[in-house]
């Protein structure tokens, strides 16, 4: 039995299906905590930070949960917080989607504490924080270096800051987000860590 089979659970039962099956798994796995979060690649990141630092969130009850975008916070929350399966929530959100996370914790009754607000998205603090050059060498690394060099002599993205570039970047290609979510948090330096990521991963 893993987390996964939970994730799944609450994913269809988000979707419009019976939520037996998340009932049962949260209590088997002894939930405490679900943490939201808009997509996978922060699902990713979320994750290797965790590793990083050497916790199983799962062993200690707390379950990372990717809910397909913003406007799904508001259902979600109402699943798996105060109204549902009384799980204590936290997560991310980027700051213009802020509202829409205010007003799904207010409905669902639940503490808006435990979640931490990044100015663009998880990845432009993660680019901010590595610095540009690092990103582009990470790029370089993975292989990405000539879709990379294709991408910038698109007339659409040339003049813009090299930071935007590469967050714009990142989101071309189908399941790249989640590479690098991943990869930028495990190349990132003692002291790194962009605020909100450290600060939600310390508050569980």
């Amino acid at each position: 039995m893993d987390i996964k089979a939970f994730r799944d659970a609450v994913s269809g039962w988000a979707n419009g299906g019976p939520g037996g099956a998340a009932r049962d798994l949260a209590v088997r796995l002894g939930l405490r905590t679900a943490v939201l979060l808009e997509g996978p690649s922060d699902l990713a990141a979320v994750e290797a930070l965790a590793v990083r630092r050497g916790r199983d969130l799962a062993a200690e009850g707390v379950c990372v949960v990717s809910m397909g975008g913003a406007m799904s916070v508001g259902r979600y929350a109402g699943l798996l917080g105060p109204p549902g399966l009384g799980l204590q929530l936290a997560g991310l959100c980027d700051e213009r989607e802020q509202p829409f996370y205010d007003r799904g914790l207010n409905r669902a009754r639940a503490p808006h504490q435990g979640f931490f607000v990044c100015v663009a998205d998880l990845e432009d603090e993660l680019i901010r924080a590595l610095g540009t050059a690092a990103v582009e060498e990470i790029v370089r690394a993975e292989g990405d270096l000539r879709a990379w060099q294709t991408f910038l002599c698109q007339p659409a993205h040339q003049g813009r800051p090299r930071q935007q570039q590469l967050r714009r970047f990142l989101g071309t290609k189908k399941g790249r987000k989640i590479r690098y979510g991943r990869l930028l948090v495990e190349a990132l330096g003692p002291g790194q860590v962009p605020a909100p990521l450290d600060d939600l991963l310390a508050s569980l």
